[in-house]
């Protein structure tokens, strides 16, 4: 797969590894040069190399986007090395887990989690938007967000802040449209990234859950950013596109429970005939 974005020039933060990494390795692999920017300086030297060692254009730049000069300087380095940029990908977050009671979670890990994923994020497109703007009509930012940005799946903090984040995107393009500069935002649902190291039961539990069978990985989500910033969507902003192997069209679990009781009652009133089972709808009266 090769071609589609020669010439690019894209910036990803938190590229380090995940879905940061397969998206960067994804523009890549069809000509882009990229810009991996992650905290961990090493680690996004590490993730460069990768690319670098399988042929690919890529550099690599410790940044920490909650701090204003450290943005300016990462976009500041992809002028200087590839003299524009097209495509920036908010990927970089914060997360804390929900203490057991809200009344106990602390003002510093809330400010945390949005100040990285929703304002760093902001701090990343105004850094940005010179350089997008003058890219003639093709660039783009695609935000990284999620389900728990849509739905309830636990988590105060991250799920206020990925909210926040699709909020900032429509905002955005409606702003940014006039400016050449397409804005969108990508929702995964749960992916196996290495962060769940260690907890790999708990992704086969919740794979039980998603409708198409299984969680995500993280070339799904590259796939889609990559997806959104080519001209396949050149008339597409200001959207939010659920990347979650079906999950938030329902509740897998609640809809099989009620199956389970309306096979019970139906092979009851139907003396065992399993072509009279039906499904129950949530909310519908009681069937006859």
């Amino acid at each position: 797969m090769t071609g589609r974005f020669e010439g690019y020039a894209v910036l990803i933060t938190g590229a380090g590894r995940g879905i940061g990494e397969a998206t960067a390795r994804r523009f890549a692999s069809e000509g882009a040069r990229v810009l991996v920017t992650d905290l961990d300086g090493e680690r996004a030297a590490r993730a460069a190399a990768g690319l670098r060692g399988d042929g690919l254009t890529a550099d690599a730049l410790a940044c920490d986007i909650g701090d204003r000069t450290a943005v300016e300087a990462a976009v500041a380095f992809a002028a200087d090395r590839y003299g524009r940029l097209d495509v920036l990908v908010n990927n970089a977050y914060s997360f804390h887990p929900d203490p057991p009671l809200v009344e106990d979670f602390e003002d510093e890990a809330w400010a945390r989690d949005l100040d990285i994923t929703l304002t760093g994020a902001f701090r990343c497109v105004r850094a940005a938007m010179p350089l997008l703007s003058a890219a003639g009509g093709r660039a783009s930012v695609i935000s990284v967000g999620s389900v728990n940005g849509e739905q309830d799946f636990g988590n105060h903090a991250y799920s206020a802040a990925k909210a926040g984040l699709a909020g900032l995107t429509r905002t955005l393009a409606g702003h940014c449209a006039a400016r050449g500069v397409r804005v969108n935002l990508v929702a995964p649902g749960t992916i196996r990234t290495p962060g769940w190291a260690g907890r790999e039961a708990s992704l086969d539990r919740a794979a039980a859950h998603y409708p198409l069978g299984r969680v995500g990985r993280p070339e799904d989500i590259a796939a889609a950013v990559a997806f959104l910033a080519s001209p396949d969507a050149s008339w597409i902003t200001g959207v939010t596109l659920p990347v979650d192997g079906g999950i938030l069209i329902g509740n897998v679990g609640l809809r099989r429970a009620l199956r389970r009781d309306s096979a019970e009652d139906s092979a009851d009133s139907a003396e065992g005939r399993p072509d009279q089972v039906q499904d129950v709808v949530v909310g519908e009266p009681e069937r006859p």
